[in-house]
């Protein structure tokens, strides 16, 4: 089964899992009449909505290419990660607002007993299924499942400040904690959407992942090979699940295509070891010059028209530059 087939399925389970948890959150809240725990079920709402919408970005990014879209249909988890980022900050803002006028505005609770142990249930499920889903959308590479994990996490955090105001309010009968706590956790979300919206605008301009360039440079640094004399203007952009990775390798200019392109395979094998199957790697092939025998480590080169001198430490920045290394650029790091 495909990553994006896997990160569609499990998106049914949270997309299902949130009609449930609100109409718990709802039934808690026509018990106490809290609005503590009306905020948590009208983020719910908005947990429902951005299940549903998460589905069906990951339906239409699970489409194979066509003709219109040679890259794939990745792209639209970014669009589904910044609707669900909005509908968080909405939420947020929300809650601040309701908070707000009950502070001023306090009113009777009731049944808090029963109304805790529901919304309790609650958190309990919403961090399992929100922990399994970040944890599979990075496994998956799916910016879509991630942001309607985070948002299940952050429903957990707001929930759990909810039911210590609760209880704070049951021992000591203050009732402006139901309004405190809830102004509080609304930050908590604010933050939470602040930061999907980010993320997910990022991926739709095509920034440079430089936590994923770092682990990429570093690998290919631990484990480059004699032939691979030097690589660089590498560039990485995420469709969804699919990764494109672009470069320039440097091989010995006596190579044969067909040697080049073993060279290439290698390469190939490599990254698709460590960063799965849904990696597309388009590498153009250069050929060394007279200036790259100082940096270059191979042993047997019958055609050497100079020392080795050092070799270059691939870094993020230098292996990004569009040009090949020489000395006097590997010493400007």
């Amino acid at each position: 089964m495909s990553t994006a087939k896997q990160s569609y399925n499990f998106q049914k389970v949270i997309a299902i899992t949130g009609v449930l948890l609100l109409v718990v959150k709802f039934a808690a809240w026509y018990m106490t009449r809290s609005v503590a725990i009306l905020t948590d079920a009208l983020e719910s709402i908005v947990n429902v909505s951005s299940g549903f919408i998460g589905l069906y970005s990951l339906s239409i990014s699970a489409k194979p290419r066509d003709s219109s879209h040679p890259y794939g249909h990745g792209k639209v988890e970014f669009i589904s990660a910044a609707v669900e980022g909005t509908l968080i900050t909405v939420a947020g803002l929300l809650i601040i607002n309701e908070a707000v006028d009950n502070l001023l505005h306090p009113k009777m609770l009731g049944k808090l007993d029963y109304g805790i142990l529901l919304v309790g249930i609650t958190a309990l499920a919403n961090w399992l299924v929100g922990s399994l889903a970040v944890h599979k959308g990075k496994k998956n590479s799916s910016p879509a499942l991630v942001a309607s994990g985070k948002h299940l996490q952050s429903d957990t955090w707001s929930t759990i400040g909810i039911i210590a105001g609760l209880g704070l309010l049951a021992l000591t009968g203050m009732a402006w904690l139901d309004s405190a706590v809830a102004l509080v956790f609304a930050v908590v979300i604010l933050v939470t959407g602040y930061r999907i919206l980010r993320s997910s605008l990022g991926g739709i301009m095509d920034e440079a992942d430089s936590e994923l360039l770092e682990k990429i440079v570093t690998l290919l640094q631990v484990s480059r090979r004699e032939n691979w004399i030097d690589l660089h203007n590498l560039r990485i952009i995420k469709y969804g699940s699919v990764l494109h990775l672009d470069c320039h390798l440097t091989v010995p200019w006596y190579l044969t295509v067909r040697e080049a392109r073993k060279e290439i395979n290698k390469l190939q094998r490599l990254i698709r070891q460590h960063f799965g199957e849904s990696v597309e790697l388009f590498v153009h092939t250069d050929a060394c010059l007279r200036f790259s025998c100082s940096i270059c480590m191979k042993q047997e080169c019958a055609v050497r028209q100079g020392d080795f001198e050092q070799a270059v430490e691939w870094t993020v920045r230098n292996i990004s530059r569009d040009c090949m290394h020489k000395i006097d650029a590997a010493e400007q790091g």
